[in-house]
């Protein structure tokens, strides 16, 4: 069995913002939208929407009503790519464009910017979201940075952090007080809890008795937990003892010695705070069975014949099809792919013809296209002087128009393959960049294939794996690579009978 990969056509937009800068230089909105269809159209993608953004200041555009339309058209999945002609046009200030490029990885899409040759539908192009990745962590810790530096000075003087005072105290005149409605349930929690030594019998009889947490909800075994470690209810607030991770993930407890501790009214005593904790660690170390979490290496990838994806249940060492019950083993499918990385590597004299003939087609091309630009401007010069001469009474109505249209239509011919051109440049560019990357990362992949990780290899896998179609009686790997149009994808096909 040797599956074709399907063909699916990319729905992108065209981001038109032109500077009155670049219209001076005769980069109008009509010419910079000519050159994205160009490349979406050697891409074979089909163009759903143009956003057109004329005038509009550089220092921020994520608030007009195009931008948004944009931004929706992104989240809904109309388009799944944006086509530009630089970076400047699409965001100026750093921050502005970490934003765009966070929004297009979240929703999977991509963005494409002809002047930097960034594609990142290509792999190499997707080397620039881990940067912009890289530059968003950068600017969040440097933010996180300043703000923990006055953390612990305002801990150490006891003032409030942000955020509610836990549950059984109240802020009052920015000191940290017992609350006289939920003091006396948090009491009531610890007292429970060395009576029955179950966080969920605690939850049932303070649930069943009527009490509530302060946003009106169950307790639950999670909170009772929470609020047994916590050290406030036995005098002794902490702070400074957490830091986040980033933006919507979890956060971790800072160095011991970072911590920050004041001495507040207690709920309870401190004899029975340790009580209730040393009944939670002896539990925590009955309770604790350390497991190593597997690397299913084609996990996703890996497709039954029948189209159902194929996973490794916690049981078993094989891939399984849940519907027609289809296996292979997970070494078995491993070495396999393995030996299918021979096909997929070039020699080096192939990378570097390759490399060579592809650098030496675009500098042709790119020579074609400054022709053309001197031939536009010599047929502009023309244009004006025979109009000067016009203006001048030097040429007669009758004849201007046999000398000039033929310089206005040689103009607009070459205005008309300009964009045309540029486009055809700017798919050579990325689609070399992108080989470049790859070729020579992976020429000698199949030697240091053992010395890889689980997940090292995971993630060449997820860049250079199309499919994986298993049978009952054979396998096809489909790789993907860019050396040329008629090497885009090398299937690679094994009889299962004879392995």
């Amino acid at each position: 069995m040797n599956a074709n990969k399907e063909h699916e056509t990319k729905s992108v937009g065209i981001w038109i913002r032109v500077s009155t800068e670049d219209q001076v230089k005769g980069e109008s909105p009509e010419h910079h939208e000519k050159r994205a269809r160009y490349y979406a159209e050697s891409k074979e993608w089909i163009v759903k929407d143009v956003y057109r953004l004329e005038a509009v200041s550089g220092k921020s555009v994520m608030e007009h009503p195009e931008t948004q339309r944009m931004l929706h058209d992104i989240k809904s999945g109309k388009i799944t790519g944006l086509i530009f002609s630089k970076l400047a046009r699409l965001a100026r200030n750093t921050k502005e464009l970490l934003d765009f490029a966070e929004i297009f990885r979240s929703y999977n899409a991509d963005l494409i910017s002809l002047q930097e040759s960034i594609d990142t539908s290509t792999p190499a192009g997707r080397l620039f979201y881990t940067m912009i990745a890289a530059m968003a962590q950068w600017e969040r810790e440097e933010i996180a940075e300043r703000v923990a530096a006055s953390v612990p000075i305002r801990a150490k003087l006891g003032k409030p952090l942000g955020g509610q005072a836990p549950f059984g105290y109240t802020w009052n005149d920015k000191k940290l007080m017992p609350d006289p409605k939920e003091a006396p349930i948090r009491k009531l929690l610890y007292e429970l809890f060395l009576e029955h030594r179950r966080k969920k019998t605690v939850a049932r009889i303070l649930n069943q008795s009527g009490y509530r947490t302060r946003n009106g909800s169950k307790f639950s075994d999670t909170t009772i937990l929470r609020l047994l470690h916590d050290h406030t209810a036995k005098g002794l607030r902490r702070a400074n003892y957490t830091k986040s991770l980033g933006e919507n993930k979890k956060w971790e407890l800072k160095p011991t010695s970072e911590w920050v501790f004041t001495e507040i009214e207690p709920i309870i005593s401190e004899e029975v705070w340790n009580q209730c904790n040393q009944i939670l660690d002896e539990q925590q170390k009955m309770n604790h069975r350390p497991t190593k979490k597997a690397v299913h290496l084609f996990t996703g990838i890996a497709f039954c014949e029948c189209g159902t994806k194929m996973y490794v249940p916690s049981n078993s060492p094989k891939y399984i099809c849940q519907k027609c019950h289809n296996k292979i083993g997970t070494n078995d499918l491993e070495s396999i792919f393995h030996e299918q990385l021979k096909e997929f590597l070039l020699s080096p004299k192939e990378i570097f013809d390759y490399l060579n003939t592809s650098d030496h087609t675009i500098h042709e091309k790119e020579e074609l296209l400054t022709s053309l630009l001197n031939e536009q401007t010599k047929a502009k010069q023309e244009m004006d002087r025979l109009v000067r001469l016009y203006l001048d009474g030097e040429m007669p109505k009758e004849g201007f128009g046999n000398h000039y249209n033929p310089y206005f239509e040689r103009y607009n011919q070459i205005g008309e393959k300009i964009p045309e051109l540029q486009a055809e440049i700017d798919f050579l560019k990325i689609q070399l960049v992108s080989s470049d990357e790859i070729l020579h990362e992976t020429k000698d992949l199949y030697d240091r294939w053992t010395i890889f990780t689980p997940e090292e290899k995971r993630r060449i896998i997820e860049t250079i794996t199309e499919k994986i179609l298993i049978g009952q009686n054979e396998i096809s790997i489909q790789l993907q690579y860019v050396p040329a149009r008629d090497k885009l994808m090398t299937e690679g096909q094994r009889n299962l009978k004879d392995s």
